[in-house]
């Protein structure tokens, strides 16, 4: 590799998988002298044009010393990357760090030049852009701020490159160049552009997969049954729009076609694009496949072969193999272990999956990364009757099995602005990156509903997973605070999803409640109470009712703006039979139909009838390719079906997929937990409408901050600094932290006394007695000498020596309510930022509550008030209140500390005691590490394999 006059080793971590504008793949790496002779025939592909613009002279080939010099890097002063696929260079960048004389320097010169040179066929892709984001941070990893590139103005493509990057920078034209100098240091407008190419990117690659031209399924068995002959069927039978093919090597020559569909020994052998491959072959057998779609120029794989890492070590390994060569040709995968594909779309029709009923169209996106769950869910949309009910339907399905590749992330980015999708359906084994799914679930909640089934923390075999050190419930609230409506098991998925996807958002929390059953109704007022609704007094209009009463009662329900939502329960009526269920659920459809701003629910009793009319009155039929639904013969709703499929002439329309749908729950409690989260994820979208703002401090010292730490960091990689560097640390963020002097000795405790003034306390600090003042190892206002000393000998008396008691005097402080504020740098979900009373409250009850840093002024305030003992703060039972103002600036000001400064990884204050007036940090601990190499904030990048 390097020669020995290199200052550094090969810096693997730069490395990276990234995903191009195109939705296709390449991979980053350093340059090194084993790459001479791909340099030389990459720049033999580049047009003369482009190598005009790069070297502003014609210069038809590189010379020997060409080669040399952008071979040969010292990985710091000098950095060159390539963009590769298929292991050939497409795109290349470097930096050289300069002076301020222009000529070549070393540290401390913090300015170089940039250079980057695209292959002509990969122009467009957005390579240099990705170049760009990865060479900026190698370039701010090795000390340098500012970049200056010198650019012909006729290559209006490298200079919007720049210009788009969003970074702050200036712009000058001398002697026919234009030289643009930029500052590296993130802005708020270079993470947005950052953030939108990230999310067009991986939208454009879970589309590429999802809307294929053609598919080859390859695995398909000569004689009917197994996994592969079941897909080609499904795909087929659906009735895919695109061209479709049968792979098997084990064909004979003179085998053309297989069930109608063409058949081929090889994908090779396809006279054609082939833009989507479905594996299914045993996994020994998939790298051969791998190879041949990669060089047949296939654009992504669903790989429904097990034996992967779900299966062991062995396994594992050839998981990260399997990524590792789909990658290099371009190639996105779902699976490996996958449960397959579907996209109901009328232009697509792609049922590559092995989901034994073929869903309807609908607005749903559905994503699983369990097969078994994936087939669950889609029948429970499926089915009519039983449960709850309201037909509805999928936009797009996808089953991620093992998810090596492709992630609920990445569907997460497709779903963003798909136009076919209004609401998002997760169920989520595990989450492989937090801090990435967070960002993208506040972003994607913000313009449409995201539930999700999370798993109990636990990640099955088979999952790449980073480790947290959080607990699953604290996971669980960062998922909330995003706009996620996080439920448990997938009937409520269901339920919520479906009640989401017919009805509006309601915009408040007052139910009202009427039926035919005052029981019933009494029972919906109860579950309500206990989600945290204000439901009204039931509304009783006896088992007498007509469906004109409940037509008019519901009617006026929904005009009243005392009410935001109605629930309606019914019962049967004896003797009614089907004809009185559909006269029932058309007066509540047209009563709904009047006040459509409000979500109605029906609570119902063995009303099968009143469930499918509710379903049929508003629901689309299927298309004629997707097949019936599978209703008995003798159901009374058969022929209604029949009925509404044709419509006699001058008849309206038969309602389409985007008409409004009554849900039927079998329980109250069902409907009215669904109403619940309906009502909690309205509230959030309120509230992100105005999200609040971080504010700025003037008497923060970042600089000063950043200096200490990098002074402090030189004592080693991970450091927890000692009380005097701790308080030094904070007072740079406007922390004020009491000081607490050692004593070890009964004179040393009267001298620290002294210094600091009495009243003074006399603390323990001891492992086992820090912070339990129910031990007794705390002692509080001591007056005078005296006390002290006598405090002093009871202490070592009753607990030991003080070398075992580490005793510490700090001056006394108001009183008030303890506190305890912790932030932390969790590996997975990033920084976040904690809160809850100090003692039993948050270490036995676990009543702390989180937040993900940065912090707004609106997430302190509601921080606060959101652990169940915040009534003690605020004059619980006639005690005075306290200064809560000032407890939310401490947390935004912790908040900013970490933001700010990644290397602080820990930061606890307790107790802080908040008094009626102002507060007291009576104990502070920080941890500073070197800054992770890569991070969310980093260039975009693939999970690494």
């Amino acid at each position: 590799m390097q020669s020995a006059s290199d200052r550094h080793e090969y810096p693997a971590h730069w490395e990276a998988d990234v995903v191009l504008r195109d939705g296709g793949t390449a991979r980053i790496r350093p340059i090194t002298v084993d790459d001479a002779d791909r340099l030389v025939s990459f720049y033999e592909q580049v047009s003369d044009e482009s190598k005009y613009y790069r070297f502003f002279a014609p210069y038809p080939r590189l010379s020997a010393k060409d080669v040399h010099r952008f071979t040969h890097h010292d990985f710091v002063d000098r950095v060159g990357l390539a963009a590769t696929v298929g292991g050939e260079f497409i795109a290349t960048v470097r930096y050289d760090r300069i002076g301020a004389d222009g000529m070549p320097a070393s540290a401390p010169a913090d300015e170089a030049e940039v250079a980057f040179l695209v292959q002509d066929a990969h122009q467009g892709r957005g390579v240099a852009s990705a170049l760009l984001e990865h060479i900026g941070a190698v370039a701010r990893e090795r000390g340098i701020r500012r970049f200056a590139a010198e650019v012909l103005p006729a290559n209006v493509k490298m200079i919007k490159v720049f210009t788009d990057a969003g970074y702050t920078q200036k712009r000058s034209f001398e002697d026919g160049v234009v030289r643009l100098e930029f500052d590296l240091e993130p802005t708020d407008r270079s993470l947005a552009v950052q953030y939108a190419r990230e999310q067009r990117a991986e939208s454009r690659s879970v589309q590429r997969l999802l809307t294929p031209g053609s598919v080859a399924v390859v695995g398909v068995g000569r004689t009917p049954g197994g996994v592969g002959r079941s897909v080609l069927g499904n795909i087929r039978d659906y009735g895919f729009n695109g061209r479709l093919y049968a792979v098997n090597k084990a064909f004979t020559e003179e085998q053309k076609e297989l069930d109608g569909v063409p058949a081929h020994r090889s994908v090779r052998d396809i006279d054609g694009p082939v833009d989507l491959a479905v594996v299914a072959v045993p996994a020994e057998q998939v790298p051969e496949v791998v190879a041949e779609c990669g060089a047949h120029g296939v654009q992504g794989l669903v790989v429904l072969s097990a034996g992967y890492a779900e299966s062991g070590p062995e396994g594992r390994e050839r998981q990260r193999e399997l990524v590792r060569h789909a990658r290099a040709y371009g190639m996105r995968i779902i699976g490996p272990n996958a449960f397959g594909i579907i996209n109901t779309s009328p232009d697509v029709r792609l049922n590559a999956s092995l989901a034994p009923e073929t869903p309807r169209p609908g607005r749903i996106g559905l994503f699983a990364q369990s097969g078994a769950i994936g087939i669950a869910l889609l029948s429970r949309l499926h089915r009519r009757g039983g449960g709850v009910t309201g037909v509805t339907g999928v936009s797009t399905f996808v089953s991620a099995g093992n998810r090596a590749d492709v992630s609920g992330n990445d569907v997460l980015q497709y779903w963003y602005d798909d136009p076919d999708t209004d609401v998002v359906l997760m169920y989520l084994e595990s989450i492989g990156n937090p801090r990435k799914f967070t960002r993208l679930a506040r972003r994607t909640a913000a313009a449409k509903p995201l539930v999700v089934v999370q798993g109990s923390g636990t990640a099955p075999q088979g999952h790449a997973v980073r480790a947290t050190r959080l607990p699953h419930a604290t996971v669980s609230a960062l998922l909330r605070q995003a706009g996620v409506i996080r439920v448990d098991t997938i009937t409520e998925l269901v339920d919520t999803g479906l009640l989401l996807a017919r009805q509006p958002l309601p915009t408040g929390p007052r139910v009202a409640i009427l039926g035919n059953s005052e029981s019933l109704g009494l029972l919906t007022y109860d579950a309500c109470v206990a989600e945290g609704l204000r439901p009204s007094t039931p509304l009783d209009l006896t088992t007498a009712a007509t469906p004109a009463d409940f037509h008019a009662a519901l009617a006026r329900a929904l005009a009243d703006d005392a009410y935001d939502a109605v629930i309606v329960t019914a019962i049967p009526a004896v003797g009614e039979g089907s004809a009185g269920d559909a006269a029932l659920a058309e007066a509540l459809r047209s009563a709904a139909e009047q006040v459509p701003g409000k979500p109605v629910l029906v609570v119902h009793v063995e009303l099968g009838g009143l469930a499918e009319a509710l379903s049929a009155a508003t629901s689309t039929a299927p298309q004629a390719a997707a097949g019936p639904p599978k209703i008995r013969a003798d159901h009374p709703f058969r022929a209604l079906d029949r009925l509404r499929a044709a419509p006699a002439p001058g008849d309206p329309p038969a309602p389409g997929d985007g008409d409004r749908l009554i849900p039927a729950y079998p329980a109250a409690e069902r409907a009215v937990r669904a109403l619940a989260d309906v009502v909690q994820y309205g509230q959030w979208r309120r509230d992100a409408a105005e999200p609040g703002r971080v504010p700025e401090f003037e008497d923060i010292d970042e600089k000063g901050a950043a200096a200490l730490i990098d002074g402090l960091l030189t004592r080693g990689q991970g450091l927890t600094l000692g009380t005097e560097e701790t308080c030094e640390l904070l007072a740079k963020y406007g922390i004020r932290a009491h000081r607490a002097l050692p004593a070890a000795t009964a004179d040393a405790a009267a001298r620290a006394a002294a210094t600091l003034g009495y009243p003074v306390a006399l603390k323990a600090t001891a492992p086992h007695l820090r912070h339990r003042a129910d031990l007794g190892g705390v002692r509080l206002d001591l007056a005078d000498e005296e006390q002290l000393r006598r405090s002093y000998a009871e202490l070592t008396e009753l607990f030991g020596p003080p070398d075992e008691l580490r005793p510490v005097v700090q001056g006394m402080a108001p009183r008030g309510v303890d506190t305890v504020i912790r932030a932390v740098i969790d590996p997975a979900a990033g920084a976040v930022l904690s809160f809850g009373l100090a003692g039993a409250a948050s270490q036995l009850l676990g009543d702390t509550a989180h937040r993900l840093i940065p912090v707004t002024d609106r997430e302190a305030t509601s921080l606060v008030r959101s652990i169940r003992t915040a009534p003690l703060l605020f004059g619980w039972r006639g005690s005075t209140p306290v200064d809560t103002p000032a407890l939310e600036e401490l947390l935004l000001r912790v908040s900013r500390l970490v933001d700010d400064h990644p290397e602080v990884v820990a930061v606890t204050l307790e107790p802080v005691v908040v008094a009626p007036r102002g507060l007291s940090v009576l104990g502070a601990s920080v941890r500073l590490a070197p800054p992770p190499a890569r991070d969310d904030l980093g260039p975009r990048t693939l999970p690494a394999y």
